[in-house]
């Protein structure tokens, strides 16, 4: 009797089965249609000027360092791209070129072997290579990046690469020709600025400013250097300054500011500096912090990170404020509260301008830079250390 049961048991439960499978399948989602691989969305032909390239240092794996492609105006789907750039890169764009170009470093072994220093050149129509120049091995300038270790001059045909071994000079390279036209010394000199229209300045350890203009060859044609034009002890300026049509502002660490006339063959240190201003609530007291710690927007603002624990090192901190600065007045004539400590800023150049930020835990957020209110964040969705943005023009 008892096997009878246990036979019946059995045969009720297979009998059940099938009814229960019906029920998974009818409760089951429909499957996604097959997807083909590869799958690629082509970029637009003219980029929209809410976009913003950003430079990724990626601190944990520097030969893994990246520029990605961000659409500031999507909470959803802002990443729409990523090109390499290894070993402390550096990059630029140039619509006129329809070209990216990186300044990077490789070893033949990864992280050891034969080293190889070069320009690559990027479609920005697929974000593909298109070709490389080979820099003199082992020169290229190795530090966090700064955005003006590698500058364009003579109307983007050439490139002007930052070199570091630790004597300093700068590389002179054709981009149409692909090749290095020349290298020139800069003993004590450091960052290029483009001056004119083939040439570029440096700002010096003496407090002095740097200017060359260039032959049809790349070698200095002229050259002139003035003194003093920074207290360099008192007034030290961040080497990145905010660009304004040819005019390039720097601001001090303790909060000055110098604007620079680089229009013509010579840099000319424009008369009459002045500050950002001051605020209670300190402690001790309001300076400029960041690393990317000014920028500009198309009607000539100047815009400032700043922090309230202004003390000796905090210049790389980052901000809590930015202070918006309105250089034809030399007053500030906003402030403009931050949700999180801010390293980087830039000024997108829509009709309706939006505010940049990078934060130091790898956040990116928008800001409305007319009223200063919160848009959107992207999170940390983007990069693993923003450190430079560069908006599209």
């Amino acid at each position: 009797m008892k096997v009878f049961v246990r036979l019946l048991a059995t045969a009720i439960g297979f009998a059940t089965l099938p009814v229960h499978a019906v029920v998974q399948a009818q409760s089951f989602p429909r499957p996604l249609p097959e997807e083909s691989i590869p799958s690629v969305t082509p970029l637009p032909a003219q980029w929209p000027k809410s976009w913003v390239l950003i430079n990724d240092l990626h601190f944990n794996s520097l030969v893994d360092g990246r520029v990605v492609v961000v659409d500031t105006a999507s909470a959803d789907q802002p990443l729409k791209g990523i090109i390499r750039a290894a070993q402390f890169a550096n990059m630029l764009i140039s619509k006129k070129r329809g070209e990216i170009l990186t300044s990077e470093t490789f070893y033949s072994r990864l992280t050891r072997g034969d080293r190889t220093d070069a320009i690559t050149v990027w479609n920005m129509a697929d974000l593909q290579p298109k070709g490389e120049i080979v820099l003199p091995s082992g020169k290229r300038q190795q530090s966090v990046t700064y955005p003006n270790l590698f500058q364009f001059t003579n109307n983007d045909k050439w490139a002007l690469v930052a070199n570091f071994t630790p004597a300093q000079s700068v590389s002179v390279v054709d981009l149409d020709g692909r090749k290095v036209l020349n290298e020139i010394d800069l003993p004590g000199c450091s960052q290029i600025y483009p001056t004119g229209e083939r040439g570029f300045s440096s700002l010096c350890a003496d407090g002095s400013i740097f200017s060359a203009t260039l032959d049809d060859q790349g070698k200095v044609a002229t050259s002139k250097t003035i003194k003093a034009v920074q207290d360099i002890d008192r007034q030290p300026l961040f080497s990145a300054p905010a660009m304004v049509g040819k005019t390039a502002w720097f601001v001090s660490l303790y909060g000055m500011l110098q604007g620079f006339d680089l229009s013509g063959p010579v840099a000319r240190p424009i008369p009459g500096a002045f500050s950002v201003g001051a605020a209670p609530g300190g402690a001790p007291e309001w300076r400029p912090g960041g690393w990317q710690v000014i920028n500009a927007d198309g009607a000539g603002r100047l815009y400032v990170l700043m922090t309230p624990a202004g003390k000796e090192g905090s210049h790389k901190d980052g901000g809590t404020e930015v202070w918006v600065i309105d250089p034809a007045t030399k007053s500030r004539v906003a402030r403009y509260p931050l949700k999180g400590q801010s390293i980087a800023i830039a000024i997108t150049r829509e009709e309706r301008p939006h505010m940049v930020l990078s934060r130091a835990d790898g956040v990116i957020d928008i800001y409305d830079a007319a009223d200063g209110s919160f848009v959107r964040t992207l999170g940390a969705t983007v990069a693993f250390n923003p450190i430079v943005i560069t908006p599209v023009q």
